[in-house]
């Protein structure tokens, strides 16, 4: 009976809310820093929309980085950053928890809605806006990147930015990603990774050295917080 009243529209709606509420209050508590987003802003003041590839695991830490890209960036101000969120249940959830942040949310992925997906991911790039993408999302395996992100920058374009956030004050959820959450009054950093372009024909190959961009960019992201991911059981 709790179960199916938690999954009714009505209370998850209410529940994403709260959670949006929560992280607002993260956000708005923790000190951030943003580290190696310059040859990022660098491509937006030239008008060059970008792929935003984060593991899934991080995604809590994510909403600062438009703020933060702005202060550095005023060209980032007019932009709207176009999420890839999932059609699934968990995903709406998703989505209605960010909202409050000012991204607009495109529904699909590899299993439901694929090609309308990459339809709406494709118009928001030509109308040079960033997307934002999960590539081990919505349900995994852990950071193993789905070969969407490499199709999506080799059809574009569209220079892949990996990027990963970590705080200082957070805990490990037990999902299957190990989701970092958020505590608040913590030290906060975003880091970013160089951009990677892929070549029309190179999006199989580019695949492997993005996932490792964006690991080595939560590896970074840990060390400058002190954070240590604990041991699996």
């Amino acid at each position: 009976m709790m179960r199916k009243l938690i999954r009714h529209p009505a209370v998850q709606g209410g529940l994403a809310r709260l959670v949006g509420l929560y992280l607002t209050l993260v956000v708005r508590t923790t000190r951030w820093r943003l580290l190696g987003a310059e040859p990022a802003l660098a491509l937006v003041a030239q008008g060059q929309p970008l792929i935003l590839a984060f593991w899934h695991e991080r995604l809590p830490l994510i909403p600062p980085l438009f703020d933060l890209a702005g202060a550095a960036e005023p060209a980032v101000r007019s932009l709207r950053p176009h999420v890839l969120v999932s059609r699934h249940r968990d995903g709406r959830f998703i989505g209605a928890a960010v909202a409050r942040f000012g991204v607009a949310m495109i529904y699909g992925s590899s299993r439901r809605g694929g090609a309308g997906a990459l339809a709406g991911l494709l118009r928001a790039l030509r109308q040079g806006q960033p997307v934002l993408i999960t590539p081990d999302g919505p349900r995994g395996p852990r950071r193993q990147a789905a070969p969407g992100v490499a199709q999506l920058a080799a059809v574009s374009g569209a220079p892949v930015v990996p990027v990963a956030g970590a705080t200082s004050a957070q805990r490990r959820l037990g999902s299957w990603d190990r989701m970092m959450f958020p505590l608040p009054f913590g030290r906060g950093v975003l880091v970013c990774g160089a951009p990677m372009v892929v070549a029309r024909d190179g999006a199989e190959a580019a695949l492997p050295a993005i996932a490792a961009a964006l690991s080595a960019a939560c590896d970074e992201a840990d060390r400058l917080c002190g954070t240590v991911e604990p041991a699996r059981a």
